[in-house]
């Protein structure tokens, strides 16, 4: 199955629809969270008075605080006392890093930019992939399934990369479904700036090169996708004293040993508790986790090895080794499932399996979260 050329005949209305739905919906989201905290953006950033204030009593905050913190403040040793584990918050440099540069020294405008490029990296992702179902014979408004996904949007409202990571990463394999490698494998390699979890699908693609000994393009993704962000990880071991990569921030536990026991241990804890999260989280995250590990294991046997495949077995096997730490905030599994989230929709559109894709809208539910 060859993708297809974009149908230039379709009015822009019909080719943009789904991503002028999610760029309206974003930007309502944020609006409406702004105006709440009394027209602040900063607010999205959730500051605490631990890391902002130095106040060992004081709040905690919330993890898009440190994406602020080192869009104010680039220099490694300035920004790492407002960071719990400096060479983790660090690696994610990329949404900073084009906050504090399109703000032209004018920090009080970062926070907008922040949510301005939030809003943009949605819509953005949505766009993408809604030109990847196109290209498949699949109805773009499949896209929306990936944009109003929860953890999308948990991220957009407390300025967190996952948008900007995975929008990325669907405009990569959109560029490399249209044979532009050289550009797919540069934002690969940005993707990996942004937020760590999409080396999981920089990997998919790097061994399915590998198995198909595509030495030539083995050789581009590893010089403009792995090289850099090794190089990275050296440097923030030699400033911070440790590799970025890591199982999160402070308090963060370590990844399992049995599948799915980090769902499995908030049992230790609180019963109540694991079957409110078995509940939700077992039909829209563990479920299709399962599917997608049978899924591409059969498909790859069957002789269908292709970075869409790949790129599904890695993300929904990560999630049955997914930390006790991520498990157990909604939060956090909600955006730590992002990647499941695209992998399984880009593998469902890319062989059609529609009867799937329909079930997709059912992940809107957990947008109840967003309440919080």
């Amino acid at each position: 199955m060859t993708h297809q050329p974009p149908d230039r005949s379709l009015s822009p209305w019909v080719k943009f629809a789904p991503a002028i739905v999610m760029f309206l919906v974003a930007t309502l989201l944020v609006t409406v969270m702004i105006i709440r905290a009394g027209g602040d953006p900063l607010a999205l950033a959730r500051l605490g008075t631990h890391f902002s204030q130095g106040d060992p009593h004081g709040t905690l905050g919330y993890d898009g605080q440190f994406i602020y913190y080192i869009a104010r403040e680039l220099s490694p040793e300035r920004v790492a006392p407002y960071l719990d584990v400096p060479a983790y918050r660090y690696q994610r440099i990329l949404l900073p890093l084009l906050a504090r540069l399109l703000s032209f020294g004018h920090p009080g405008i970062i926070p907008w930019l922040l949510a301005l490029l939030g809003v943009l990296s949605i819509t953005g992702g949505a766009w993408a992939v809604g030109e990847l179902f196109a290209g498949w014979g699949v109805s773009r408004w499949y896209a929306l399934a990936y944009g109003l996904y929860a953890g999308f949007l948990m991220a957009l409202i407390v300025d967190l990369p996952e948008s900007l990571a995975y929008g990325l990463v669907a405009v990569a394999i959109l560029l490399l479904e249209r044979d532009h490698r050289l550009a797919g494998w540069i934002a690969f390699g940005l993707a990996v700036f942004a937020k760590e979890t999409t080396l999981l699908f920089l990997a998919g693609v790097w061994l399915v090169y590998l198995y198909q000994r595509r030495w030539r393009d083995l050789l581009g993704l590893t010089l403009l996708g792995v090289i850099p962000y090794a190089l990275f990880q050296g440097w923030l071991w030699i400033v911070f004293g440790a590799p970025g990569l890591g199982s999160g921030g402070a308090l963060a536990t370590p990844f399992e040993l049995i599948p799915y026991m980090g769902l499995l241990r908030i049992g230790a804890y609180s019963l109540p508790y694991l079957l409110a999260m078995l509940l939700v989280f077992g039909p829209t995250v563990v479920l299709p986790s399962i599917w997608g590990i049978w899924k591409s294991t059969s498909h790859w046997y069957s002789g269908e090895r292709n970075l869409f495949v790949a790129c599904l077995f890695l993300n929904a096997l990560v999630i049955a080794f997914t930390p006790f730490s991520t498990f157990r905030e909604t939060g956090g599994i909600l955006r730590f499932a992002c990647g499941l989230v695209l992998a399984l929709l880009l593998f469902c559109g890319r062989y059609r399996m529609r009867k799937i894709l329909n079930y997709t809208p059912f992940w809107l539910v957990l947008m109840v979260f967003l309440i919080k």
